[in-house]
């Protein structure tokens, strides 16, 4: 049922990060007004100021961090002595082709593993555009910390290996390179560059090229890609620099392509539109200690789904009823008075405990609680199951960074996929590449408290995108439609 703690006043409820304070602060000064902010956020609209979150996925070993640390170089985002660093370390450990990746690959397991197992954070800026730069896992085993990256991205850049044979095998149905696609479109982006890399392996094969894109384009479309104007396929070789900020005339690549390199790809995406009059809601991905004066407190990263935030404004978490002071805002290493949708931030908050927040909580403000819910009612889409769907089947819900436990309990009706019209109610099953509306319980009967933080579609889109995943596969997705 819904919890209904957004009528409480902070007087008559528990809204305290410790046991000995049973109300919020005061609310503070605050330097600005809320007009004050929406006023620069339009102005920011029409100058063209753009700020896009970028998830960087694919099959494993497609080259994706070798790329884009490349790519961070090449644009200045990391310093000539700071690669010269990952050159020799990367070196004395017998990886030497290793170099670029390890500027995203930092970890010391994924530099001896040569994956990439979490997602990697960074900014970097393009001529016309500040990206936040999500660099996902492709291995198979850490899938859902790449439906974590993705879900805080507005657009996405695929990377596909074009030597034959690796490229067949991230495009089978046990391959990345299909999931990943599918993830994508499924979380609501509908942007995506694919970059066929490794050419300089194929000779800079325009037959290959050709053959992966005519293979591409028609899985991508049935996913719901508007492959015309939406997707762009982008040829080249991470390795060499080959097409990614520049194109070399003496390439054999030049022979035969004339379109856009990597840069100017990433250039031509188009920012969504924002949900800033929404109340402020932070999906939470990273929570460690302040190490410094200045970034002192507890440190919460994450990316913001709608609205804003300011310095000093009190925050509440959720699920839970501890709330905290946001002491600093910051983005590209830089504070900021102020943060707003479609920015990957790290608040430090004061007046907290570590343990009163988490990854995958919510950060929103103490007068526009996030409901918490123990059912939802879902409109999705089904994969290629191997189990079919049933009522009483258990599925792992994802939201944002959150993983919940969850039963299907009803099959309300089945949906034909291009009309949306009831075709079916109460069906027996689910099967593969189905459409239908269900009904799922959240949480471990007795051991979930209150609910989880999840809002209905047409209230915050963004807070109500779900993933369902059984025994190690990801098996369908769709959108919130009731919540209670």
């Amino acid at each position: 049922m819904k919890v209904n703690i957004g009528s409480q006043s902070p007087s008559s409820t528990s809204l305290s990060s410790s046991s000995t304070r049973s109300q919020l602060p005061p609310t503070p000064k605050l330097a600005f007004s809320r007009e004050q902010i929406l006023q620069e956020l339009r102005v920011r609209e029409q100058s063209q100021h753009r700020e896009i979150g970028l998830v960087v996925v694919g099959h494993v070993d497609a080259g994706k961090s070798t790329l884009m640390g490349r790519m961070l170089v090449e644009l200045g985002n990391i310093t000539e002595r700071e690669h010269n660093q990952n050159v020799r370390s990367s070196s004395k450990a017998g990886k030497s082709s290793f170099a670029y990746a390890w500027s995203l690959d930092s970890s010391e397991e994924e530099r001896a593993r040569g994956v990439t197992i979490d997602v990697a954070h960074d900014t970097f800026r393009t001529k016309h555009t500040l990206f936040h730069l999500l660099d996902a896992p492709g291995h198979k085993d850490f899938v859902p910390n790449m439906i974590s990256g993705a879900a805080q991205a507005d657009a996405g850049l695929l990377v596909v290996d074009s030597i034959t044979g690796e490229f067949e095998a991230g495009f089978s149905p046990q391959g990345q390179t299909r999931e990943h696609a599918t993830l994508l479109r499924s979380l609501g982006l509908q942007q995506l560059i694919v970059v066929i890399n490794k050419l300089d392996a194929m000779n800079y094969s325009q037959q290959r090229f050709d053959e992966i894109v005519s293979t591409l384009s028609p899985f991508l479309s049935q996913l719901g890609f508007d492959v015309n104007k939406c997707v762009q396929f982008v040829p080249c070789a991470a390795m060499m620099g080959e097409n990614l900020r520049a194109r070399s005339e003496e390439a054999s690549l030049s022979r035969w392509y004339t379109g856009v390199t990597v840069a100017e790809a990433l250039d031509r995406l188009e920012q969504p539109s924002r949900m800033y009059e929404s109340p402020f809601r932070l999906s939470v991905n990273n929570v460690f200690k302040g190490g410094s004066l200045v970034s002192s407190g507890l440190g919460v990263s994450g990316r913001i789904l709608s609205g804003f935030v300011q310095a000093g404004e009190v925050v509440r978490v959720l699920p839970g009823d501890a709330w905290g002071i946001v002491k600093m805002i910051e983005c590209e290493n830089d504070a900021r008075p102020w943060a707003a949708a479609g920015t990957i931030v790290t608040l430090y908050l004061t007046h907290i405990e570590p343990n009163e927040v988490s990854v995958g909580s919510f950060l929103c403000p103490p007068t526009a609680l996030v409901p918490l819910c123990k059912e939802i009612v879902v409109q999705l889409l089904t994969f290629s199951l191997v189990y079919p769907i049933l009522p009483g089947t258990t599925v792992e819900v994802f939201h944002h960074s959150a993983e919940i436990p969850g039963q299907i309990v009803e099959l309300i009706n089945l949906l034909d996929r291009a009309s949306g019209d009831v075709i079916r109610s109460h069906p027996r099953v689910m099967s593969r590449d189905a459409a239908g509306t269900v009904r799922v319980t959240l949480g471990r009967r007795g051991r979930d408290g209150s609910g989880f933080p999840i809002e209905e579609f047409k209230t915050n889109k963004g807070m109500a995108r779900v993933l369902f995943r059984m025994r190690g596969e990801t098996v369908a997705a769709g959108i919130v439609l009731e919540a209670k």
